[in-house]
């Protein structure tokens, strides 16, 4: 999504290195853009446990009280300065702190620890400011709004209000913490490359691409030149591991109690965990909180620009986030009736169609879910399917392509599979061309029935869609791995020859195919490097060297009838 060009919600709200680019509120005029302020920097905080976390505090140089803005950052405080121009413009304290063991904060930086107990430290201690009101609100994007969760549950009295955009979620459901492989991306090594010790890594340093094809996974750290207990720690720890179990937070929405302004991309990422975490706050969250959740999804990717890939999602694909963020704070710190807490609580960007749109709930209410079979001869269809099976080689050598950079900046987007889609190992199903508009707004869920040679493999479904030129536009995808079939805590291998029953989380996707277009679903056993290779062995995850080929064989009959639920919308 294309973006206005002013200071707001710069570079640190989501990564601190570009990400979440400069975005801008509506109310704030350029004139105002450097308003009469006072900052102080390196100021010390202590925490319950001694450790000092260094702030950057931004207030209106007025004298007064003021509602504030926290947010805390791995990645660098000083990155806030222009972002937090336009909020104290609009008569906010911002305050800007380095997270433990990173920047000029005390302490050791180790990933998801301590997080919920410093923010709500930091929370407290501002609220006590004698510039502050009491309120607080928390901003932050990707690691940045993982945290504001964990600070959440704690429930700090004077937490008032949240936004959090492209979240990452709990191990084993995204590719950010433990993924659906029971690993981290190979991509993430970078992340953990960039924020070994107290400032950032240079990424260019590196040659990723080579890095990323390094085996066994547990040593990329080591071939870095950098060696990280961090990441050495990911690959011992796979998601089922109860070591996990302290860093959960999808299972509690009943605790969390602040209204929450919820912001990703159809593009993005770590996606599914937004839309889960809105889901859930507002189906399970206390019931004083549930009609206080707003979601946001546009065509951006992790970084909320623009997804990299060839598709013009158009003019309407610009707006103005900045304008979101400033009015869900000053409703819900200033107390302003603005409106917004009178919306529709939902508003989605309908790729195809370029369009937005506002709707009341998430899943969308009107949407019904239409089974389409897999069928020999490279046929999707909603005829339940009769013929043989289909087989390919997967080889973990030569493992299918994820079209993407090497490094954890943004992993993919709406790129033309065309080329990836010429693999022997790669099985294409495809519709008819649709004759009429036709929108698939929603969770994709497929059951696909196969067997496999190998004591454990993947299989790995994307959801495209098809113009009438060819171009084949990636939507959605996801993965299971044999040994998780079951769930992420329940690993068993499989017995060669045996179909079994996989179900593969395709996230979420909000397209409009147009007359003439088709939908089509890949079918395969690798995404590198977005997922980790399986290498087809029993061996420990994340410390295997030994590859082999396995045979797959995937099955559509009566018997197993393989297919994609995709959420078609009535009107």
């Amino acid at each position: 999504m294309s973006v206005s060009k002013s200071p707001l919600l710069a570079a640190a709200v989501a990564l601190g290195i570009g990400f979440w680019e400069t975005l801008s509120p509506q109310a704030i005029k350029p004139e105002n853009l450097q308003p009469a302020i006072t900052i102080e920097s390196n100021r010390r905080v202590p925490m319950r446990d001694g450790i000092q976390l260094a702030v950057d505090i931004y207030r209106p140089k007025e004298e007064g009280r003021f509602p504030v803005i926290l947010v805390r950052t791995p990645y660098g405080r000083k990155g806030n300065d222009q972002q937090a121009r336009p909020f104290v413009a609009s008569g906010y304290a911002y305050v800007a702190a380095d997270v433990r063991g990173r920047g000029d904060s005390e302490g050791e930086f180790i990933p998801y620890a301590n997080t919920g107990q410093d923010g709500f430290d930091l929370i407290e201690w501002a609220a006590k400011q004698p510039w502050s009101t009491g309120k607080i609100g928390t901003l932050g994007g990707s690691y940045s709004a993982w945290i504001e969760w964990h600070t959440a549950l704690l429930r700090p009295p004077h937490l008032a209000a949240m936004v959090s955009i492209g979240t990452t979620g709990d191990p084993g459901t995204d590719i950010f913490v433990s993924g659906p492989s029971g690993l981290p991306s190979p991509t993430l090594i970078s992340w953990f490359y960039f924020v070994s010790g107290r400032r950032n890594q240079k990424l260019g340093e590196v040659d990723w691409k080579k890095i990323l094809w390094g085996l066994p996974l547990d040593n990329l750290d080591d071939s870095t030149g950098n060696p990280n207990p961090n990441w050495k720690a990911q690959i011992e720890h796979a998601a089922g591991d109860p070591w996990w179990d302290s860093i959960r937070y999808q299972d509690k929405f009943a605790g969390i109690h602040v209204p929450v302004l919820h912001v990703t991309g159809w593009y993005d990422d770590v996606q599914g965990a937004t839309l889960t975490n809105f889901a859930g706050m507002t189906t399970s969250g206390p019931v004083e909180v549930r009609t206080a959740q707003k979601l946001i999804v546009g065509p951006g990717g992790h970084s909320g620009a623009v997804a990299k890939g060839p598709v013009d999602f158009g003019p309407a694909a610009k707006f103005d986030l900045g304008a979101d963020v400033t009015r869900w704070f000053d409703c819900w710190l200033k107390g302003t009736n603005n409106g917004s807490s009178a919306e529709p609580a939902v508003r989605v960007f309908r790729m195809g169609e370029n369009a937005w749109h506002q709707e009341h709930e998430w899943p969308i209410r009107g949407t019904r879910p239409v089974r389409y079979y897999l069928d020999s001869n490279g046929i999707l269809s909603e005829k339940l399917a009769t013929g043989p099976p289909d087989k390919y080689s997967y080889d973990p050598a030569r493992p299918v392509v994820f079209i993407t950079e090497p490094d954890f900046r943004q992993i993919g987007g709406p790129d033309d599979y065309r080329a990836v889609e010429r693999r022997e190992d790669v099985l294409v199903y495809t519709t008819a061309p649709v004759t009429k508009d036709t929108v698939v707004c929603g969770p994709v869920q497929m059951e696909l029935f196969a067997s496999s040679s190998a004591p454990d493999t993947d299989f790995t479904a994307m959801l495209l869609d098809v113009w009438p030129s060819g171009f084949a536009q990636r939507l959605t995808d996801g993965m299971v791995r044999a040994r998780f079939r079951d769930g992420i805590s329940k690993p068993s291998f499989i017995e060669p020859g045996r179909v079994y029953n996989y179900h593969i989380d395709l996230w979420n996707t909000c397209q409009t195919f147009k007359p003439m277009h088709r939908i089509r679903i890949d079918i395969s056993s690798s995404a590198f490097p977005k997922y980790d290779r399986n290498l087809n062995t029993a061996e420990p995850l994340g410390r295997g060297t030994e590859m082999r080929i396995a045979e797959q064989t995937v099955q559509h009959s009566r018997r197993y009838p393989s297919s994609v639920v995709l959420p078609v919308m009535a009107r």
